[in-house]
């Protein structure tokens, strides 16, 4: 067992293994039959390749056994942080044919991250584009290869690259010497880890969170069933592929075991997402909020047939019942799917037959009977139903401690194994759970403890509010005070005053108001596409501090 990670209990991996919900297979292997059975169907869509199973399954093999031929081994960790190109699906697949792990690092992370990466987990492999835009990867790599000796192989996509690195397309041109029969004779433990995705916390590094081939290839399985994926279906891919919800929830791996067809775009900007969605059908959309209310505001929306569209998921942060509703109107094919999910584990979806009401309100219930829930108070006792907690669960595919990382985990799960999320959450009478906040996303205003998704959620209702977001706004006599960045409606100029009494008529408690407007016309993203709170909190922090500094000068 690789040192460092915890695997679940025998007595709870028996009763999965007897539910049938773990199959004990590699995931490559796993991967390798579903393309076999789809055989001539269409798996991606990339630019201006169309890609069928066979030709995927063959080419995933031929790069595996190159991987084989440079001596990387069963649970050997790599580095992976491709954009959304075919190259990704090739590479990924074959570090699972040949059991390596790969690491999914998303397209801001830079020396900081990487470096962090490889060096923790000893990497031996780092995969990415030479350039992006002004930053090179390739120099970057380079010298962090300086400073780990484990990093032996740099694969990279572009031109002129140095003798040292792999091209991933010449990979694809030249032949292996390992013969294809070896990956049949791989000795893989399904109890293992098999990919490694990151935390979607927005400070500090991400920790790093171990999928077995069992609970990882159980979750795509589910997830694809509740997203209502079929045979023939098309997913579109805007979202970072390495990110696990476009990735596996259900994501492409629901889509391959579904037997759809993959489209992969560059961006998630409509000029991107809206020629595609025409051309080639997309049935099925995953998107976070912040993207979808771009989508829906974008002049070119009515220009385009999407009527193929049957399904928008969207995930990493709560969707207001406003926007779910917009989007049905605008596009009236479609169903908002709202998904709370998280890369340790649990997902959960609402269900498409709810009646709206219900569907607008909650993520639904978990999709697996095994998956276990609990909403806790803070000293950790189970609440009564309707009132809000922190989510803790537990199940088939959930995570019981991030990699080697024993500190953190002594703090993020019970006793019994519970992973406290950090989630607060309630319980509907429909069966499902409503999402209430983080239980970090407080302003603490002298004492006194703001949720700022409950001043966010009633700011919603402004008719010249689009977004907003609460933020703490540093304050020397009460620690912290309510800042509320704003993106208006068009043609519109809110104020802070015409906010704060529309609050207070709605009866919202004086102390939680916000004392200051920030109007701007887009928010920063986190790596994970959620609006990235830091960066909103660093950026107010500097301008009080300006202008406590200017009031200084001047006294």
């Amino acid at each position: 067992m690789l040192q460092g990670f915890t695997p679940i209990p025998a007595e709870f991996a028996a009763r999965y293994r007897a539910k049938g919900y773990w199959l004990d297979r590699p995931m490559g292997e796993y991967f390798h039959d579903i393309f076999g059975t789809w055989g001539d169907r269409i798996a991606v869509v990339a630019g201006t390749e169309r890609i069928t199973y066979k030709d995927l399954s063959d080419r995933i093999d031929h790069v595996a056994c190159h991987l084989l031929d440079m001596g990387i081994a069963p649970l050997d960790r790599f580095v992976v942080q491709l954009p959304n190109r075919i190259e990704f699906i090739y590479l990924y697949f074959a570090l699972l044919r040949v059991g390596a792990i790969p690491l999914l690092a998303l397209p801001p992370h830079r020396t900081y991250e990487i470096g962090h990466f490889i060096r923790f987990t000893q990497a031996v492999g780092y995969a990415a584009a030479a350039r992006e835009g002004d930053f090179s990867f390739l120099d970057m790599a380079l010298e962090i290869q300086k400073q780990v000796p484990s990093l032996r192989h740099l694969f990279m996509l572009g031109e002129d690259l140095p003798g040292a690195c792999h091209r991933i397309g010449e990979l694809m041109r030249t032949a292996p010497v390992t013969p294809r029969s070896r990956l049949a004779s791989l000795a893989l433990n399904p109890d293992e880890p098999a990919v490694f995705q990151l935390s979607g916390g927005t400070t500090g590094i991400p920790k790093i969170i171990p999928r077995t081939h069992n609970d990882y290839t159980f979750n795509s399985v589910g997830c694809s069933a509740a997203n209502d994926m079929r045979e023939g279906d098309c997913l579109l891919v805007c979202l970072p592929i390495g990110h696990n919800f476009p990735l596996a929830s259900p994501g492409l791996q629901g889509m391959f075991i579904r037997g759809g067809c993959v489209v992969l775009a560059d961006s998630p900007r409509a000029s991107s997402v809206f020629p595609l969605i025409q051309q080639e059908r997309v049935t099925h959309l995953e998107l976070v909020p912040a993207v979808l209310i771009r989508l829906l505001h974008d002049s070119n929306l009515a220009n385009y047939d999407l009527s193929s569209v049957r399904i928008i998921n969207t995930g990493g942060q709560r969707l207001q019942p406003e926007t779910s509703a917009l989007a049905e109107k605008l596009i009236p094919s479609c169903k908002v799917q709202e998904v709370f999910g998280m890369a340790e584990g649990l997902v959960t979806f609402n269900r498409l037959s709810d009646p709206p009401e219900v569907r607008y309100e909650t993520v639904g219930p978990p999709w697996c009977e095994d998956d276990e829930i609990r909403i806790l108070d803070d000293e950790g006792r189970e609440v009564p139903p309707g009132v809000v907690g922190e989510l803790a669960c537990r199940g088939p595919y959930t995570l019981r401690g991030y990699f080697n990382a024993p500190e953190v985990n002594a703090r993020a799960f019970t006793a019994e194994g519970f992973y406290l999320t950090g989630d607060l959450m309630r319980s509907h009478p429909s069966g499902g759970y409503v999402v209430e906040g983080r239980k970090k996303d407080l302003i603490n205003r002298g004492g006194e403890k703001i949720s700022a998704e409950e001043v966010e959620n009633m700011l919603l209702g402004h008719p010249d509010v689009r977004n907003v977001a609460c933020i703490p706004m540093p304050d020397p006599v009460l620690g912290e005070r309510t800042c509320a960045y704003v993106i208006p409606r068009p043609g519109t100029h809110p104020t802070l005053e015409q906010l704060t009494s529309y609050l207070a008529g709605l009866g919202l408690a004086k102390f939680k108001l916000p004392e200051r407007l920030e109007v701007v016309s887009e928010f920063p993203l986190s790596p994970f596409g959620k609006v990235s709170k830091k960066d909103l909190v660093d950026a107010i922090t500097r301008l009080v501090t300006k202008e406590r500094e200017a009031i200084g000068k001047k006294g």
